[in-house]
């Protein structure tokens, strides 16, 4: 299969299928010389996913959850949680539709309006997963169920003032590249206004 007019895959082989799908690419790549070259890659094939960070412009807070997160345990992270924007996979949903429903799973916050401000590979050399990203606004108004995660999930719903949850970057204790993205963004578009 030829992609473009330079990649070439020769092979596509399964290695994985157990909680996602693993593959290694043989291809042929065209190199800038004008070279053909044989290469090999693995690709963890996740699906795509989309996040959300909940804020109130009335209070400055912003909606986080912690959750325990085995990839950062083994790499370091003593407790293994980690504070996340909510966030989830789209399970074959319109991205709107798929953070909807993970905000309410998560958060327990029925969000009807949101504002998608972005797409992003979070880790192209390996992962294919492209996330969506959204802002959406809450108030003491807006409608909450109960939140927490759904099957085996155990989520922490955290409020906080979003200038704590840039301190909480600052100090190492959010460490999650979406969220991040997420909380600078926020406070990017409150200080051009």
């Amino acid at each position: 299969m030829v992609i473009g007019d330079r990649v070439n895959i020769t092979e596509n082989k399964l290695l994985s299928d157990n909680w996602y799908v693993l593959r290694r690419y043989t291809y042929d790549y065209l190199g800038r010389d004008g070279q053909w070259t044989t290469q090999q890659r693995e690709a963890y094939d996740r699906g795509n996913g989309a996040t959300i960070l909940l804020h109130n412009p009335q209070t400055g807070t912003v909606i986080l959850t912690r959750q325990f997160r085995l990839p950062t345990y083994v790499n370091g992270n003593p407790s293994g949680m980690l504070i996340e924007a909510c966030a989830g996979l789209l399970d074959d949903d319109h991205p709107d539709d798929a953070i909807r429903r993970e905000t309410e799973e998560e958060t327990g916050f029925r969000i009807r309006s949101v504002e998608k401000i972005m797409e992003a590979y979070m880790s192209p050399g390996s992962v294919t997963e492209k996330l969506f990203f959204y802002l959406a606004e809450y108030s003491a108004d807006t409608e909450r169920l109960l939140g927490g995660g759904v099957d085996d999930e155990e989520i922490d719903i955290l409020e906080m003032p979003l200038t704590q949850a840039m301190t909480l970057v600052r100090t190492g204790e959010i460490m999650d590249g979406k969220t991040i993205m997420l909380l600078q963004y926020l406070q990017l578009r409150q200080l051009m206004n």
